[in-house]
């Protein structure tokens, strides 16, 4: 095999690999309370990495990306449950305080709202600012580019 053909493969395996990230974020949500989602969830990873690394190993120079652009959480908003007194209102004014009019990773959203609620005493997890930007995004009351459940590998801003 050459770098052309290594090249044309890697193309296929990592569609592939965005596939096999979408169901290993499916099985992880459930691998909590079921031993064989767990175990899929292990075997995906196991896959995903062992292909495109036997790739890599001999064609290092097709790397072109530091980290795998994987899901960061699978929370969604519907999903969440607030404890007693906070409300939805409450995160959206942490989120969007935590925004600004140019382009941000959500990862660096997610960890700034984090450190809103530590300054508030208000015992958030990360995922659940996941889950509300997302939500934000799908309504198109802010901005996003690329899909915002991959923290390190999307942005987010304000509406302009």
């Amino acid at each position: 095999m050459d770098r052309t053909q290594a090249a044309e493969i890697f193309e296929h395996l990592f569609d592939a690999a965005r596939e096999l990230d979408e169901a290993r974020a499916v099985a992880s949500a459930f691998a909590a309370q079921d031993k064989s989602a767990a175990s899929l969830e292990e075997f995906i990873v196991k896959l995903n990495s062992e292909l495109i690394e036997a790739l890599f190993d001999r064609f290092p120079d097709l790397i072109t990306f530091e980290e795998f652009p994987a899901i960061s959480s699978t929370l969604t908003w519907d999903q969440v449950r607030l404890p007693p007194p906070v409300a939805e209102t409450d995160i959206d004014a942490i989120v969007l305080s935590a925004m600004k009019p140019r382009w941000q990773k959500v990862a660096m959203v997610v960890a700034k709202s984090l450190e809103l609620c530590r300054e508030r005493a208000l015992p958030m997890a990360a995922e659940v600012f996941g889950a509300r930007i997302l939500a934000l995004a799908d309504s198109d009351s802010l901005e996003a580019r690329g899909d915002p459940r991959k923290w390190r590998h999307s942005e987010v801003r304000l509406k302009r």
